[in-house]
């Protein structure tokens, strides 16, 4: 298991479609997500900052990343939230959301 972290910026007229949509993920996207080997999925707000952690229990996250995006339910959810966001990523970025890198972890003493 691999856990990955990204950040993005909430568009503040957007917040609350943006907390409307999240109050009830469609059941098709949640389950690409599962089928793309995600589990743990979490997304925290902060003011304007949204913080995005989820854990990768598969061996090849890059095709993950592809299914997920060739996905059409995925990409009509994508269509209602993109919107409601900022990337903070660099220009000529690939990244919407920008990948955050773990610097510290409490591993479980049994781990």
């Amino acid at each position: 298991m691999r856990r990955h972290a990204m950040v993005i910026r909430l568009r503040p007229e957007h917040r609350e479609t943006y907390l409307r949509l999240h109050a009830a993920v469609w059941p098709t996207v949640e389950e690409t997500l599962r089928q793309a080997n995600m589990r743990n999925f979490s997304i925290f707000l902060h003011d304007d900052l949204l913080f995005g952690y989820y854990e990768y229990v598969g061996d090849d996250h890059a095709a993950d990343q592809a299914r997920i995006a060739a996905d059409p339910q995925t990409q009509e959810w994508w269509k209602l939230t993109e919107p409601c966001q900022q990337s903070l990523a660099p220009e000529g970025s690939d990244d919407w959301w920008v990948p955050v890198p773990e610097v510290w972890h409490l591993a479980d003493k049994d781990a």
